[in-house]
């Protein structure tokens, strides 16, 4: 098995990551910001890490992996292949003020399917957990049964709260500490300092 922090260090590599104050989807404000797109950009480079993350999924036996759209979709189906087993995505319906407003949604036609059966979330990276937590809810509108979150790279201790919360074992290939704060309670806001559009 590779050093913990060698595999951190290549997958943060591969998304460009850089610090500062940014605005995140969850509502949130970060200290990092990843170029998740970048992930993408050689699919050899990163087929390894979704190799590595399915080692660690398979144990939990899933019949489906969903990952919400772009990147957790994309590694999901990596991930879905190497296991042998089928694949299904959510796609973000809507965005709104506060914190985990957006939503998303499982397509139509794969809603019925999914009644009963054994799903691995899988995410490119877990931060404050928004797309997951919305991937979560949808499966459970169709009575899948989440078996496992999983993720490339894990940020701070949000991660493990959101799998807990679930009732989910948490695998991922990475992890980093992170900061994230509401935007109420900031230091960086309070120091004055502006976000930075990434």
């Amino acid at each position: 098995m590779r050093d913990p922090l060698d595999l951190q260090d290549g997958v943060l590599a591969m998304m460009s990551a850089r610090t500062g104050h940014f605005p995140l989807e969850s509502g949130h404000h970060g200290e990092l910001w990843l170029e998740l797109d970048a992930l993408f950009w050689t699919p050899a480079a990163l087929e390894p890490f979704a190799h590595r993350l399915a080692e660690l999924i398979r144990p939990h036996e899933p019949d489906v992996v969903c990952g919400p759209l772009v990147g957790g979709a994309f590694l999901a189906q990596l991930v879905a292949a190497r296991l042998g087993v089928r694949f299904c995505h959510t796609e973000r319906t809507s965005t709104g003020d506060g914190l985990y407003a957006a939503t998303y949604r499982l397509p139509d036609a794969l809603t019925a399917r999914l009644a009963g059966l054994r799903v691995a979330v899988v995410d490119d990276v877990v931060n404050a957990g928004s797309a997951v937590r919305a991937t979560l809810a949808a499966l459970g509108q169709a009575d899948a049964r989440p078996v496992a979150l999983g993720a490339l790279l894990a940020l701070g201790s949000t991660p493990a709260a959101v799998a807990a919360s679930a009732g989910l074992p948490l695998e991922s290939v990475a992890t980093r500490d992170n900061e994230i704060w509401e935007p109420e309670h900031c230091p960086r806001c309070a120091n004055g300092e502006a976000l930075q559009t990434p």
